[in-house]
């Protein structure tokens, strides 16, 4: 089976054959090629992927990284993102595919496309659209719990989930991948509406939300 995590790493392959190495993205300065070379660290350099969570190991993290993204042709990297994890990674398996990628890959598409001119909301898959809403069930509440007021996201369509119950409260309304986006920090290019106390809505706006 195809899982839709799958389909947005084809997709997200895809669009960076499509827009080059050099494109920005919403990750900070990273481009295009800093973005792919990142994948790949996940892919296939489990010995560099500490440093993505960990400060500690972040710098050997970036040697890496900054490695393959100046020493590998871009379709070389373009061509690894596709094929993803090599053949012996728990990442094969169907079951982890969806809990480990179906918001990376979701969200760094969304990365890309946002960052470009012109940009509009996609319609999302119900398969795709369903499996969000898990990533939003299962990491809410760890994502937001250093949030500056309380979070009540509100999928269209879902049963809402309370992310963090401090004081002021404010509800984050939208469709489950705009709430996806928003609560992996992507506030300013995130399609959504908030019902709360005007400044503990601009302190959300502007909090370092996600990992």
């Amino acid at each position: 089976m195809t899982t839709p995590a799958t389909h947005e790493r084809h997709r997200f392959a895809e669009l960076l054959a499509e827009i080059g190495p050099d494109a920005p993205t919403l990750c900070g300065d990273w481009n295009t090629r800093d973005l792919a070379a990142h994948i790949v660290i996940r892919d296939r350099r489990p010995d560099a992927m500490p440093g993505i969570l960990i400060p500690t190991f972040a710098g050997y993290t970036d040697k890496v990284q900054s490695k393959l993204a100046r020493g590998d042709e871009f379709g070389d990297l373009v061509r690894k993102v596709r094929e993803g994890a090599p053949f012996w990674s728990p990442m094969r398996l169907d079951a982890v595919d969806r809990l480990a990628n179906t918001a990376e890959f979701f969200v760094h598409l969304e990365d890309v496309r946002r960052a470009q001119p012109d940009w509009s909301a996609r319609e999302l898959d119900a398969e795709l659209d369903d499996d969000l809403y898990g990533v939003l069930k299962r990491g809410a509440k760890m994502m937001a719990r250093k949030a500056p007021a309380g979070i009540t996201l509100a999928p269209i369509g879902r049963t809402s989930i309370v992310a963090n119950k401090n004081e002021p409260m404010v509800e984050v309304s939208g469709p489950v991948g705009e709430l996806v986006l928003w609560l992996y920090g992507r506030q300013a290019h995130s399609l959504v509406d908030y019902d709360g106390p005007a400044d503990a809505v601009e302190e959300l706006r502007a909090a370092n939300l996600s990992i």
